[in-house]
């Protein structure tokens, strides 16, 4: 079913009272900036859709990780196996690594802002799980950290370090963001990478 504008109807998710406070979330802010980010925010779950055409756009394959990797369709579920895993969480943490570019081709400060993100990811993951032992990351782009992935042949190595994409979720991270009062465009020269914690 086709919503305005010809987008595909998104899948709902349940939603559920958020026990989040203010304090709590500065507190969340707080630690994804000591973690390395440059943006941070409160997530409400309740602002999140899974639409089916951005899920779609991963079988176009541009980043060649579709049907290779445990983090990426089809190996990380249906649109609605994945709303089911979204339907325990009512709140969480929007983080961003914001780059800063010679111009529009620079690659090298494009690759230097993504690890930098990952890095972010990764340690902010470490610290949070402590506290949100069932926190889901959803992270940017399709896990690296094997050489080569062992999908669909062996389990995944290391499957708590496998975060699947926003996008493979189907999620559409600049509307995400504008629900949550934070800037999906930092301005000229920049290149900005988002991931998200559902944490409770």
């Amino acid at each position: 079913m086709a919503g305005r504008g010809g987008r595909t109807a998104p899948k709902a998710v349940a939603a559920r009272e958020s026990q989040m406070t203010e304090g709590r979330i500065e507190y969340l802010i707080k630690e994804a900036r000591e973690a390395g980010f440059d943006a941070a925010g409160g997530l409400d779950r309740s602002t999140v859709a899974l639409y089916p055409d951005v899920r779609a756009a991963c079988e176009v394959n541009r980043c060649g990780r579709f049907g290779k990797s445990w983090s990426c369709p089809p190996a990380c579920g249906t649109l609605e196996e994945c709303a089911a895993r979204l339907g325990k969480y009512s709140a969480g943490l929007i983080v961003q690594t914001v780059g800063r570019l010679e111009d529009e081709f620079d690659a090298e400060g494009m690759d230097a802002a993504g690890r930098r993100h990952a890095e972010s990811f990764r340690a902010l993951s470490e610290r949070l799980w402590g506290e949100f032992p069932d926190m889901l990351p959803v992270g940017t782009a399709s896990c690296s950290l094997c050489g080569r992935c062992t999908w669909p042949d062996a389990p995944c190595r290391n499957p708590r370090g496998a975060f699947a994409p926003m996008e493979a979720y189907g999620m559409m991270v600049s509307e995400i963001c504008r629900r949550n009062g934070l800037d999906y465009y930092h301005g000229k020269g920049t290149i900005t990478f988002t991931a998200c914690y559902f944490l409770e």
